[in-house]
Parts: structure tokens; sequence; C-alpha cells
């Protein structure tokens, strides 16, 4: 599975693309603020053909370049149904006094391929990949993790989960207990080796995460119904 990814534009959103190798269908997640131009000489170095974009949630840092890129390569753009409001909005889903000035040359438009990802777990298949969006809510209501597994075991978590830090949850719409019962749910039954490609910062591990969030240990998965 091939992975690359870079951080974009001044809030440092980390910009991934993903596939199964070079010469073949690919996946943009989270495409930032002036992310165009990086993920267009990516998929050029790399010979791929994008097939959708995915972003973790609605935050205007997350979806910026999710117009530009959706028409330069005319692919649908998911979101989880509940953060689809902020995607044409910036200003929705932000504190009431977050600076107006960093908001300046966001699109303000909804990409033409919009689509909706419901529900609490639903596979994306597109560039040979299943795809799992996990919904956690909590950081924003419709924050979702991207699932993956090509050889190897990997997680987009978005905001929902950083190196060393569980998602910010004090702006509007965030619960910690939803965010960290919904982490447990999704993360307790993957492996340790599960690579962690998280919305901002280095990546990192399940592993390395399970130290410092027992609730993300296999032995705090929730027990089977029957």
């Amino acid at each position: 599975m091939l992975i690359l990814g870079f951080p974009a534009g001044v809030f440092g959103t980390n910009t991934y693309v993903l596939a199964e190798g070079p010469g073949a269908g690919c996946v943009i997640i989270d495409p930032g603020q002036r992310s165009l131009e990086g993920l267009s000489d990516l998929v050029a170095r790399h010979r791929l053909e994008p097939e959708a974009v995915l972003l973790t949630h609605g935050h205007m840092d997350h979806t910026w370049d999710a117009v530009p890129v959706g028409a330069r390569y005319d692919v649908p753009v998911y979101v989880h149904t509940a953060d689809r409001f902020m995607v044409g909005a910036p200003a929705r889903g932000l504190p009431d006094d977050f600076p107006a000035h960093l908001l300046e040359g966001h699109p303000n438009a909804d990409p033409s391929g919009l689509r909706a990802v419901d529900g609490d777990r639903t596979t994306v298949r597109a560039a040979g990949l299943d795809i799992e969006a996990l919904h956690t809510g909590g950081h924003t209501p419709g924050s979702i993790v991207l699932h993956v597994q090509g050889g190897e075991s990997a997680l987009f978590t978005g905001d929902a989960l950083l190196a060393g830090a569980l998602g910010r949850t004090d702006g509007p719409g965030g619960d910690e207990r939803r965010l960290r019962s919904a982490l447990n749910r999704h993360c307790a039954p993957l492996p340790d080796t599960t690579a962690i490609h998280p919305g901002h910062g280095d990546p990192t591990t399940l592993r390395a995460e399970r130290r410092l969030h027992p609730f993300l240990r296999p032995e705090a998965a929730p027990a089977s119904a029957g």
C-alpha cells in the first residue's frame, strides 16, 4: 500500500494520497489549504489516477481544497452526513470568536460531487480499496476515522486522535465522552501494528497510543452481544 502525504497551508493539515501502489487509482484524504499543487505533483510523480476524495470531518482546514481537487479530477467527495453542513460554509462548526481573516480564500461552496457517508460503519470502495468510514463524532458531530487494510492496517484519524493526544472536544458539537467511547469501539479490536495517520502532526502507531490511552487496548473492547 502506498501512503503519501504532506502538511498543507497555514493550519498544517495533513493531506494524504492512498493507493495500492504506483501507477494505480488513488484516494485523496483531507485536501487542506493550498494542497492542490502538492497533490497534483504526487499524482503525476507516482502515475496515479484519483478516484475519490474523503473528508475525515467538516472543519474548513480539512475541506479547503475539496472543491478544486474534486473539479480537477472529476471525482466524488465524501463526508459524513452530520458534517455536510460545514463543507461549503467554513464558519459553521467553529467558535464565534474564530478570526474571520483566517477563512479568506476558502471556496465557500460545496464540491459538485459531494456525497454523504451515513451510519456508524460504512465501506467506501474506490481505487481497488475497501475503506471503512468509522463514525466517532466527539470532535465534530460527523467526525470519522478511515480504516484501510492492504497487507497492513492503517487508520486515518483526522482530528479525532493525534500522536500523543486525544482530539479536541471543546469546540461546537464537541463531546469527549462520545469520542472516547467511539475510539474504544473502533480501535480496541485492531492490531498493535496499525499505523495511525492523524490530521495534524507526526504519524504514530496504535501500540504507542495504547500506552497513553488504556481505553484503546484490546481488553477494553466492548463485549460482543449474544
